[in-house]
């Protein structure tokens, strides 16, 4: 491999990976003035486009998100098992959508550019380090082996739970917890897609995905998006992913015209969420500083609003008040709130636990109170907004043999 070319621009911010929260605060910290390298491992944003990627309406109006990035509208939750039975709340008005996650990535690039930040695809950050002067220092590779070394006055992690440049938490930050997911985006007839278009369906229990879930999200007219997710337990032997998928599409009764596309990741997280955010002239973004949230996979809304909390203290920091970035940490608590730290407790404990036919009983026993109680609208703000307190916030646990 040839040795690194060293880039002689000094840029104001380094951002590594072009994912929702990267593009986000290369767009707000460019047009505030500062110069923003954005780079990505990626060559095409439509590679490995790993979201299901469903946000409620309130969510997609505050971040201004164009129809060119919506797939489909939802206006009813659908929720399958435990065993076969079958469950549905209706709103008579939209609840939410679901994202074309490689268009809204590509749409949250573009933006950035607009606003004069400078895009390169293909290079994958290797190293970082601060050096004497509070510079950053960091090691890019590129395509067929070539490297660059890249100097910034700050540089932002936002890989995701790769945590590329800031690496895993130390046992004081708290246990990363782990999960994986796998979707295959479906081609179906178009009576087959009217079954599953406007709702947002989950597949719940052992005898569907022991300790984890599934789900339908309706895309575009003659696509559906099938997929499934489960925490990793070293404790239990867990079957193929992929196997849990044939059996989703053969228990579902899919018969998909192609598989259009097969992608999948990983979602860690801590569940303290007290990692280190910033190390000297290196911080922490989005899923790289456990953003992501384990109760539903979902990771879009919380990529954002670090963006939108870390973008004016860096601005700050840059503008000569170094120390505005102590307040990140805690600023970000605030903005996600203290709902969003307790649904990753009980993220752990429900996946983790649903794994025979007893806790499938406990699991049953709480949906038959949702379904006796909850609408449409309250199961959302129930399931993205985390206000548990409503259905008996001491007693939910209890409720499904968590502790």
């Amino acid at each position: 491999m040839s040795e690194p070319i060293l880039d002689q621009t000094i840029w104001d911010v380094l951002i590594a990976g072009a994912g929702p929260s990267g593009s986000r605060l290369a767009q707000q910290l460019s047009a505030a003035g500062a110069s923003v390298l954005l780079v990505d491992a990626l060559t095409d944003f439509s590679q490995n486009a790993f979201s299901s990627a469903a946000l409620p309406l309130s969510a997609a109006e505050a971040w201004q998100l164009p129809e060119s990035v919506i797939a489909s509208r939802w206006s009813q939750w659908q929720l399958l098992g435990p065993g076969e039975r079958r469950r549905s709340w209706s709103s008579a008005s939209p609840l939410g959508v679901v994202l074309d996650f490689a268009v809204l990535r590509r749409w949250l690039a573009d933006q950035a550019c607009s606003s004069g930040t400078e895009l390169r695809l293909g290079w994958r950050v290797c190293a970082s380090q601060t050096l004497a002067s509070g510079l950053a220092r960091t090691q890019l590779r590129g395509q067929g082996g070539c490297a660059t070394s890249i100097t910034s006055r700050f540089v932002i992690d936002a890989t995701g739970e790769k945590r590329a440049l800031l690496g895993d938490p130390e046992p004081a930050g708290g246990a990363l917890i782990s999960g994986s997911g796998v979707e295959w985006l479906l081609q179906v007839s178009p009576d087959q897609w009217q079954d599953w278009a406007g709702r947002l369906s989950f597949m719940l229990g052992s005898r569907w995905v022991p300790q984890g879930y599934g789900w339908v999200f309706p895309m575009q007219p003659g696509l559906l998006k099938l997929g499934v997710c489960r925490l990793h337990d070293k404790t239990r032997p867990q079957p193929p992913l992929h196997q849990l998928q044939q059996q989703l599409l053969q228990r579902l009764e899919l018969q998909p015209q192609a598989v259009v596309d097969r992608h999948g990741g990983l979602i860690r997280s801590t569940i303290s969420r007290r990692e280190t955010h910033q190390r000297g002239a290196l911080v922490g973004l989005g899923d790289a500083v456990s953003t992501g949230n384990l109760l539903g996979g979902e990771g879009i809304r919380h990529a954002l609003a670090s963006a939108d909390v870390l973008a004016p203290l860096l601005l700050a920091a840059l503008g000569g008040r170094p120390r505005a970035l102590a307040a990140y940490p805690k600023r970000l608590r605030q903005r996600l709130g203290w709902r969003w730290s307790l649904s990753g407790r009980l993220a752990k404990r429900t996946w983790l636990g649903l794994a025979d036919q007893r806790a499938d009983g406990r699991l049953e026993r709480l949906l038959e109170g949702l379904q006796a109680t909850a609408t449409a609208e309250a199961l959302s703000q129930l399931l993205f907004e985390y206000r548990f307190e409503r259905y008996g916030l001491r007693a939910l646990p209890y409720l499904i043999g968590l502790r």
